[in-house]
């Protein structure tokens, strides 16, 4: 969802209101919601829900009580309260779907127990608000440097104003347990504000950076999803994926996301397929498992006594035979279930690019080296006789005849 403003421009280029997500409508933020009960009225017995939707830097959303009854919508900068002092934040949702969030994030629907708004932020509010947003990179560049001098085992990914700068959250990530209390005291003497250590996970610190996936789209943590759901490596396994870590590893370190995604999908088309170590026993012996296609339905079987010699048999027959070996029957071999794919001529694949073959390195082509040089030497010694005045003898080293091997 955007606003008009990011329309295409000229030449189909993307025109944009380059305003970097903090537009008035509120459109280009990560992790926005879309209102659609807005265009729709309430019961006439019903009043409007009071609860508000804040979101604050990299995603962090809070729910408030709009206790003022100010009229708010998506993307008004409003003052709410803090623990001491007051946040800045964007309004991200009103209205009943406030409820249904709380619901779903098991959050207590009670209005009593929310922070309260205070009021529109004013411009002067918008002006301390975006001048202690424009110290972030360079207090976060110093407090790694304090972190080091004090040797600390820990890695400061980020850090946070609060909207009227009196705090500042330090987000940090360590292996270990991490003993800051003189890294507080310098934090406090160094910045001049109140200080609050935050320590989050691989996968929040991923999802507060962001960055660009081996798929070539953003991170999924840092664009839509909101909750992080354990990843093992069986959903690797049911998928038919080699367990290679670098491969399987996002920018987190830990598994990707993205293989949940996909894996009820693949666990429901593997329910048709009989076990790994089920054999098949024929009159000429018994085979064993060796691969399977989920996407085609074909499994591949072979011989014990033949490794080399593999049988591609549909999934359907292979259920065939295990129900005949139930009965305590042998079929009689595999080749007889094995489907044969005919290849027609429109698949097979020519030569159309214009590529050499692949053994063209195989066989050097020799270089005759010698009878260029010599037939180069002939040539420069005509053009030099046609050149020479009529009068002037010709070079005698050039026309010197040849000796002659005997």
């Amino acid at each position: 969802m955007g606003c008009t403003s990011c329309s295409s421009g000229v030449g189909g280029q993307p025109k944009g209101c380059k305003n970097n997500g903090t537009c008035g409508s509120d459109g280009c933020n990560k992790l926005t919601v879309f209102d659609w009960l807005s265009n729709m009225a309430l019961p006439g017995d019903q009043k409007p829900f009071d609860g508000v939707e804040v979101r604050f830097k990299n995603g962090r959303k809070h729910f408030y009580k709009n206790s003022e009854n100010l009229s708010l919508s998506m993307g008004d900068i409003v003052a709410t309260e803090a623990m001491s002092g007051h946040d800045i934040g964007i309004v991200t949702l009103t209205g009943e779907l406030v409820r249904v969030q709380m619901k779903k994030k098991k959050e207590d629907s009670d209005l009593e127990e929310l922070p309260k708004i205070y009021r529109k932020a004013s411009q002067k509010d918008i002006d301390i608000w975006q001048n202690v947003r424009s110290k972030e990179a360079e207090i976060q560049k110093r407090s790694r440097e304090i972190a080091i001098h004090l040797g600390l085992k820990m890695k400061i990914s980020d850090i946070e104003y609060q909207g009227d700068g009196s705090k500042t959250t330090f987000y940090y990530t360590a292996d270990e347990r991490v003993d800051f209390r003189q890294l507080i005291r310098d934090f406090a003497s160094a910045f001049s504000t109140r200080v609050e250590m935050k320590q989050v996970g691989l996968r929040q610190e991923a999802a507060r950076l962001g960055g660009i996936g081996s798929c070539g789209r953003e991170l999924c943590c840092s664009t839509w999803l909101t909750d992080f759901r354990s990843v093992k490596t069986s959903a690797a396994r049911y998928q038919q994926l080699s367990l290679n870590p670098q491969k399987l590893a996002g920018q987190c370190g830990k598994l990707k996301c993205c293989l949940n995604y996909e894996l009820d999908t693949y666990l429901d088309a593997l329910k048709e397929f009989p076990k790994n170590d089920i054999k098949l026993i024929t009159k000429k012996g018994i085979a064993v498992y060796q691969k399977m296609d989920i996407f085609k339905g074909m499994l591949w079987y072979t011989y014990e006594n033949q490794g080399m010699n593999w049988h591609k048999i549909p999934v359907d027959k292979i259920n065939e035979i295990i129900a005949i070996n139930k009965k305590g029957e042998k079929v009689s071999s595999l080749e007889e279930y094995v489907e044969e794919e005919q290849i027609s001529e429109n698949k097979i694949f020519n030569n159309v690019v214009g590529q050499d073959s692949l053994t063209r390195f195989d066989q050097p082509k020799r270089k005759n080296n010698k009878r260029r040089n010599k037939s180069n030497n002939r040539n420069s010694n005509q053009k030099q006789n046609r050149n020479q005045k009529p009068n002037q003898k010709p070079n005698q080293k050039q026309n010197r005849p040849q000796k002659k091997n005997v």
